[in-house]
């Protein structure tokens, strides 16, 4: 039987101080029976199901990844497709106190949740999540005019693996709405003239990510691949895109740990620019 609104207790080390904007929780807000209210960036927290889809290291290097490549000047407005339970929307939030946000996911159950984390962090008056399909155009009601647009595609077309029975968890991992194609089409569709699109993908799929990016009118300026273990092979890649054209500047890889299991220092600079304790 699943636990009851579990609340996760904070981990951190003696005298860390949590960075960035306080939450502002709204009354009786807490977690339903299945699931648990965890600590993300800083004293604001996520919830999530249990036994469902939960954020992960590529939510947390995409959004790292968006904010260095728009934090001068920081955005005004922040799209993310296929939000899921809100990581990467509730992380740019977070990281940008000043802009607006929105996210559009398919899954409902993972909308209530990213909705519940949105009024539990006090941020339902700049960021709201629409449940729709990010392939429809009418998904977003509101013109193209997203400063920073982010996703984080699934990366296994229907077919290549086994779908899991939990909750969330087949529609995050499989291309049942689209997969990196569909999301390079959607964020040109949504994000301004000047604007950037971030988006990861699974290690390997450059020349797939490079052809999804050409035919929605958009150009890779920026890759960064993820290793999870020292002499291990990248997991994934995060893709940073503009409308202009050029050669893309591929910077070192992050090593999130080493040979001996540690975080990197790295990582452990990925973690503190996202609010989190070393």
């Amino acid at each position: 039987m699943l636990a009851a609104g579990i609340i996760r207790p904070a981990r951190r080390p003696v005298g860390w101080r949590a960075p960035g904007p306080p939450p502002v929780p709204a009354p009786g807000l807490g977690p339903h029976a299945g699931e648990d209210l965890c600590f993300l960036a800083g004293d604001w927290r996520i919830l999530q199901r249990v036994d469902g889809h939960r954020w992960s290291l590529d939510d947390l290097v995409t959004a790292h990844v968006a904010a260095r490549a728009v934090d001068d000047p920081p955005p005004g407005a922040v799209l993310d497709l296929g939000c899921g339970i809100g990581a990467v929307l509730l992380l740019l939030a977070w990281r940008f106190p000043h802009a607006e946000l929105v996210g559009i996911e398919a899954q409902a159950v993972s909308v209530d949740l990213a909705r519940r984390s949105i009024a539990w962090n006090g941020i339902a008056g700049r960021c709201v999540v629409h449940e729709g399909d990010l392939r429809d155009p009418a998904g977003v009601p509101r013109p193209a005019e997203f400063d920073l647009v982010t996703g984080t595609p699934p990366y296994l077309r229907p077919g290549a693996a086994t779908a899991s029975r939990r909750i969330q968890v087949a529609p995050a991992h499989l291309e049942y709405r689209g997969g990196i194609e569909a999301y390079c089409l959607a964020a040109a569709r949504w994000m301004a003239a000047a604007g950037t699109f971030v988006a990861c993908a699974g290690a390997g799929q450059d020349a797939r990510v490079a052809a999804a990016a050409v035919g929605a009118g958009l150009a890779i300026v920026r890759r960064r691949d993820v290793i999870p273990r020292a002499g291990k092979s990248p997991l994934f890649s995060v893709y940073t895109m503009q409308r202009r054209a050029g050669p893309p500047v591929v910077e070192p890889a992050l090593v999130v740990r080493d040979a001996a299991g540690r975080r990197t220092a790295a990582f452990r600079a990925v973690r503190r620019d996202m609010g989190m304790p070393p």
